[in-house]
């Protein structure tokens, strides 16, 4: 399975610190916003991902990240010269992915809750065509938003409704199968003037191929995507590392942890890190 990180866009409803940075480079509590979808894909068990960006800020990704190799990752990026809707994503990547299966993570996404990782691997270790997650909000008309019948089965979608049919929204993270280039391609534009992804899980949806899984009350979802969802993500990971001691979205540990790199190559990383108390962290879990 092949893993896209969507971190295009202006960043427009965090003007003016975008003015000159990506939002998914900027802080979230101690870490950049691109490491928390980042450990999402690593958890799900994904290797080879395909980070799409500005112009402007492939280089600075590129310099943040490299090639993935010190992380066990094999990292490529590309270039969405033009906001044109999440489903573009797909077909940008239509050569890296290459026929096989893919996931989607929108690069300002944050996932947090017990074993989550092994659920997103139980999960899509099933046999699936598009696996979507809802989650319960208190004011959905903001997002995609997933209706139900009394079986718990899927009977509408919709995106951004002024009257939305229940309280789950669609999170940023997206499964698929080899045919979502094809039917990223066949959609039209929506009403607002913009190629959806909920137009996308329509499709899937009209051919009874759409799973939504529910995320529990014990798992948290948050859109860094304005000032205030910013500062308020950066306060809840805050909140949870310093009560644990244990850190959210740390690529180098989940590499470790994951298998993806060995007790070696995670010293290399602690010996080039410049800031004592993450290199420390880092140190700390080798004898965990």
């Amino acid at each position: 399975m092949k893993g896209i990180i969507l971190a295009g866009g202006t960043g427009s409803r965090l003007y003016p610190i975008t003015k000159c940075i990506s939002k998914h480079l900027l802080p979230i509590y101690d870490k950049p916003m691109v490491y928390y979808p980042l450990s999402v894909l690593m958890l799900a068990g994904i290797k080879d991902i395909l980070i799409i960006t500005t112009p402007r800020d492939q280089r600075s990704f590129e310099s943040l990240l490299g090639n993935g190799s010190h992380l066990g990752l094999k990292i490529s990026y590309a270039i969405q010269e033009i906001p044109k809707g999440i489903p573009d994503a797909f077909i940008i990547g239509e050569k890296f992915i290459n026929g096989d299966k893919a996931a989607l993570i929108l690069g300002d996404n944050i996932f947090y809750g017990d074993s989550f990782s092994q659920i997103i691997r139980s999960i899509i270790s099933k046999p699936y065509n598009a696996l979507i997650f809802a989650y319960y909000v208190k004011y959905p008309g903001s997002f995609g938003v997933v209706e139900f019948d009394a079986d718990k089965n899927v009977i509408s979608i919709e995106e951004k409704p002024k009257t939305p049919k229940s309280n789950y929204a669609v999170t940023g993270l997206y499964f698929y199968d080899e045919n979502v280039i094809e039917t990223a391609r066949s959609i039209k534009a929506s009403e607002r003037g913009e190629f959806e992804i909920t137009t996308v899980n329509q499709a899937y949806l009209e051919r009874n191929k759409l799973h939504v899984e529910k995320f529990s009350r014990g798992y948290a979802w948050l859109d860094a995507g304005t000032h205030s969802s910013l500062l308020e993500a950066s306060q809840f990971i805050n909140s949870i590392e310093q009560r644990q001691g244990l850190k959210v979205g740390c690529p180098e540990e989940v590499a470790y942890r994951m298998g993806f790199i060995d007790e070696n190559a995670l010293r290399k990383i602690i010996d080039q890190c410049t800031r004592l108390d993450y290199a420390s962290y880092l140190n700390s879990i080798l004898s965990t």
